[in-house]
Parts: structure tokens; C-alpha cells; sequence
């Protein structure tokens, strides 16, 4: 059996973490949370406690700030849904240090990851869920880098998107449906 594959988008504090859990809640009880942000100060810290806090305490956390495929084969257990929050983060660990010379590697590299984390969803037949931010209807940035790394979590949200039975886009909130199976329309 093969679960669904489904991609929450939005900006920030859209509400597409909160959504993205009750989505888990609704898919089992068995819910695997992979946690990507790394606490590099005391504001982040303070916002993983609180995510921690809004979690239901029966799920399991693991923390794979890079490296979700590896850490959900591992740590799969009997996980019927896992979600992922959130891509952006992951992306931004795995490209983090790179040189503007690099740019073609690090696109690869996180092509690969994201369809490695989807192949082992499919897989071992749970429910993906994957929380990220929509990036592409801000500013372009000024510099390089931060127009290299908005390229590439934009090109890593379109690899979900093309692969998943479901996306929704989170305005102020509400949940918009981008995408649905065809028997829902």
C-alpha cells in the first residue's frame, strides 16, 4: 500500500505548520515528526520549544536538519504518517556554506535528496506530508546567494509538488487547494 504525498505551502506564519498537523492528526495515530530547523540562537530556540509544545505528545520527533531520507529509513519504526517540516530549512542546511561556483552541485544535490525522501515515502507506504515556503511571489533578493537558494527550494517545491496526490497553498490561514485527486473535483 502507498500512502499519499502531500505538500503544504505558504509564507511565513501562514499557518501552514498548524494545517500541516492537523492534516498528520487526521491521516493516524502513528505519526513520525522530521524536525529541520537547528537552533542557532536563542529566538530559534525559543520557536522549536514552542512548535514542540504545539505538537501532539504521542508523536516521535527526530531531527534531520539535513540528510531526511537517511533519517526516515532509519527511524520509520511503525510510522503510518511522517511529516516534514520543513523543506525550506532542509534545503537552506544543505546549501548553507556553498561558493556562488557551486551552484550546479548544490541544485543537484538537493534534487537528489528530495527524491530520495519521496521514493523512500512511497516505499515504505506512509503518508508524506511536506511543509514549505512558497518563495517565488516575494522580492527578488539582492545578493547571489539568496537568489541561488530561492531558485533552488523554488525548483525543490515543484519536484514535491509534481509528486504529490495533494498541495495546498496557506493564505492568512485558509487553506487554498492546488491540487487534488480527480475524483475529489
Amino acid at each position: 500500500m502507498t500512502g499519499e504525498q502531500i505538500l503544504v505551502l505558504g509564507g511565513a506564519r501562514s499557518g501552514k505548520s498548524l494545517f500541516a498537523q492537523g492534516l498528520a492528526a487526521g491521516r493516524g495515530e502513528r505519526v513520525l515528526f522530521v524536525a529541520t530547523l537547528v537552533a542557532g540562537d536563542e529566538e530559534m530556540s525559543r520557536r522549536i520549544a514552542q512548535h514542540r509544545r504545539d505538537r501532539p505528545a504521542g508523536w516521535r520527533t527526530i531531527e534531520a536538519p539535513t540528510g531526511a531520507a537517511d533519517a526516515l529509513s532509519r527511524h520509520i519504526g511503525d510510522a503510518e504518517v511522517v511529516l516534514l517540516d520543513c523543506l525550506t530549512l532542509m534545503v537552506y542546511n544543505m546549501v548553507g556554506d556553498i561558493d556562488d561556483g557551486d551552484i550546479d552541485a548544490a541544485a543537484a544535490a538537493v534534487a537528489t535528496e528530495v527524491e530520495r525522501l519521496l521514493d523512500t515515502a512511497q516505499r515504505t507506504g506512509v503518508t508524506l506530508i511536506v511543509v514549505s515556503n512558497e518563495v517565488g511571489m516575494g522580492l527578488v533578493p539582492p545578493y547571489p546567494m539568496g537568489r541561488a537558494y530561492r531558485d533552488l527550494l523554488g525548483r525543490a517545491n515543484q519536484l514535491v509538488a509534481q509528486r504529490a496526490d495533494r498541495v495546498y497553498l496557506m493564505v492568512a490561514g485558509l487553506p487554498l487547494v492546488l491540487k487534488a485527486p480527480a475524483h475529489e473535483d
